[in-house]
């Protein structure tokens, strides 16, 4: 009999004070992608009528929601008992990984604290969030990107692009990532986004509107890209592709 392969747990901890629920669709189904998202938690005020617009959400998803009340004002209750849960939940030891949920940079000791116990992060959140907190993640993905294409298209067509960098913004990035290249200056795609992806969490292609990372070195214009004998597919880039990037936004080191 085969043992059916079971895909890392990871504990969702959402954020309701900088969360949108229109993200939960894209959210879960992002997570479901590299993991089973075994806890779901939602911690906030829902005796606020600011958090209302997450009640339907809840049920739909499955998510336990935490009642944290505002005692006081300026203190922030729920930030404190997310980062208390997650603790209790990383040294039971049942989980591969987390996924915080939230714009706040707050979680930036956290995120840094559950890696160097071994354990993966996934944060989500706004385009806005500090670099701290991105950096800090082992993947972060913006949530804008996860904003399902049905409410997407209520103001723009189909087929419209939902990017939200043009393709040329990626270019410092991709250059970045090539070097070292092999000696003919030819690097292998597989291996390029594999270290953009190591060098900068947060990128994603479809912050550029494409959907694979050959449709975005295509679209940017700056790149050569062919198959090699081997059959994959390696990248190089053109003589000008280092003067068209200058006008794109640098990455940090």
């Amino acid at each position: 009999m085969s043992i059916e392969h079971r895909l890392p747990r990871f504990a969702v901890l959402i954020d309701a004070d900088n969360t949108s629920p229109q993200i939960a669709e894209g959210l879960f189904a992002e997570i479901a992608s590299f993991g089973e998202a075994s806890v779901r938690r939602i911690y906030g005020d829902f005796s606020s009528s600011r958090l209302k617009s997450w009640t339907s959400i809840l049920q739909k998803h499955a998510i336990d929601p935490y009642q944290q009340f505002a005692y006081t004002t300026g203190k922030n209750a729920s930030d404190i008992a997310l980062v208390i849960d997650a603790m209790d939940l990383l040294h039971s030891g049942r989980f591969q990984g987390f996924c915080l949920v939230s714009s706040d940079s707050d979680f930036t000791r956290l995120a840094s604290r559950i890696r160097e116990q071994g354990a993966d992060v996934y944060g989500f959140g706004a385009q806005k969030t500090p670099e701290s907190f991105r950096q800090a993640c082992r993947r972060f993905i913006y949530t804008e990107n996860l904003v399902s294409r049905a409410s997407a298209t209520e103001t723009k067509t189909p087929s419209q692009s939902q990017s939200l960098e043009p393709p040329s913004a990626a270019v410092p990035f991709l250059l970045k990532a090539i070097s070292p290249a092999e000696e003919d200056g030819w690097a292998n795609l597989g291996s390029v986004g594999r270290r953009i992806a190591n060098l900068f969490p947060d990128f994603d292609v479809r912050t550029y509107g494409c959907s694979k990372l050959s449709d975005l070195v295509r679209k940017t214009g700056a790149f050569d890209l062919e198959k090699a004998k081997s059959g994959q597919e390696r990248i190089k880039a053109k003589a000008a592709g280092a003067t068209k990037s200058k006008k794109a936004r640098s990455p940090k080191s």
